[in-house]
This record gives C-alpha cells, sequence and structure tokens, in this order.
C-alpha cells in the first residue's frame, strides 16, 4: 500500500535519530531529501542504502505530481529534510496537502525538531506560544512586527546568524528594550550555548560576540 512518511532527522547529534526512523528509512523505495549531499552523509552513517531524490523549495512545486503517481503506482516514499522535522520552515507541506487531496496515507513520526528544545530551554511560559519561523525578509516584515507586539503569547523564530542582530534591534524597536529573550544556537551540538535576557541585553551579547550556527529566538509575550 503506497504511504508517504515524514521522517524527522537530527538536528546536530546524531545519535537523536530514533530507531523507528532507521527502520523506515530502510524500508521505504524511495527517500526525498532537501539537499541529497547532506542527507547522504546521514543515510552513509547509519548504512541506509535506499534511493534519494531532491525534493526542497525550488522545485517542490515541480515534482509533487510526479511523485504523487509514483505513490499511487504503490511506491513508499520517505521525505526528509536537512534537520529535524519536514514541513517545519522546510518543504513538505505542499507535498503532504496533495497526497491529502489524492486520499495517499501519510505517516509523521515523532522525532527531532529545534524550537522545542529552545522553547523549553528558555525559561519562558511554555502552556502557550506561537511558531513565526523566519520573519519577512522585506515586505512585509514591518507590519508581521508591529501585529506581533500585541501578541501576549510566547513566540519562536527561526534566524540566521547573519541576520540576528538586525533582528534583536527590531525586538527593542517594536517590543521595547526590556521584553524577554532568550536565543538558542547550535542545539545537541558540540558549542550549544543558550544566552537569556532582554532584548537590549541579548542585543549586546551577541554584538560583543558575533553568533554562528542555527539559531533560534524565544520572546516572551506582552505582559
Amino acid at each position: 500500500m503506497s504511504k508517504l512518511y515524514l521522517v524527522p532527522t537530527p538536528i546536530g547529534n546524531l545519535k537523536d535519530i530514533t530507531l523507528r526512523a532507521i527502520e523506515v528509512l530502510n524500508d521505504v523505495d524511495l527517500i526525498l531529501a532537501e539537499d541529497t549531499r547532506t542527507s547522504g552523509k546521514l543515510l552513509k552513517h547509519f548504512e541506509i542504502g535506499t534511493p534519494m531524490q531532491s525534493h526542497h523549495m525550488h522545485n517542490e512545486h515541480k515534482t509533487v505530481e510526479g511523485i504523487i503517481q509514483k505513490l499511487k503506482s504503490g511506491t513508499t516514499i520517505a521525505l526528509i529534510s536537512d534537520a529535524g522535522t519536514p514541513a517545519i520552515s522546510d518543504p513538505g507541506f505542499l507535498l503532504s496537502r496533495a497526497c491529502i487531496e489524492n486520499d495517499i496515507e501519510i505517516e509523521c513520526l515523532p522525532g527531532a525538531t529545534a524550537f522545542v528544545p529552545a522553547l523549553v530551554n528558555s525559561g519562558l511560559p511554555n502552556d502557550k506560544f506561537v511558531f513565526e519561523g523566519f520573519l519577512p525578509v522585506k515586505k512585509g516584515r514591518q507590519t508581521r512586527l508591529t501585529f506581533l507586539a500585541e501578541e501576549t503569547r510566547t513566540m519562536i523564530f527561526y534566524e540566521s546568524p547573519h541576520k540576528l542582530l538586525k533582528t534583536l534591534g527590531h525586538f527593542c524597536e517594536y517590543f521595547g528594550d526590556d521584553r524577554l529573550v532568550s536565543v538558542s544556537r547550535e542545539l545537541t551540538k558540540l558549542f550549544e550555548e543558550t544566552v537569556r535576557g532582554t532584548a537590549k541585553s541579548v542585543l549586546e551579547h551577541y554584538t560583543k560576540t558575533p553568533p554562528k550556527g542555527e539559531i533560534v529566538i524565544v520572546v516572551g509575550g506582552k505582559k
């Protein structure tokens, strides 16, 4: 029976892969990978020999129909991203939606995703939160920040290291210097760190110490 598996992969430490993820990746007929070179290292490490095909944000609109036809013909497929859970700020949504429209079964395995440990580590309320992913780069950024300035729930953002200072500066501007912020970077990796404080103090920290690696920002909601 055809089926699409959404399989989380480690965000850093390879030991965080689940036994079930390894089993599924071994058993399916095809693995769709965001970057076959990156995923190739993971598959080699766990001695998984399943064929791979590229499926990323630049080609997913064109490849979805062909993948649906493969699934309809009885092919079992696993979708993985470079790190974490597919469709969380990564390709996956379009294919999942197409599967639902075509009555093809989908199963998402539990596993690694960066924002959960960052949220729990932040010390900020996590009973209610909103995941924002990446802020708009240019168009719509000001509008989004103005809207989020009134958000009372804890907010979670992804950011690249070279844009962190700009984003923290915008948080000071739109949310206020005293808004509580927690920045986690390189989660599960050798140089993992979390810096907590006000938007202003965290901005000052990273102005003196330029950040590296993957970054998750957790921001307290408006009181």
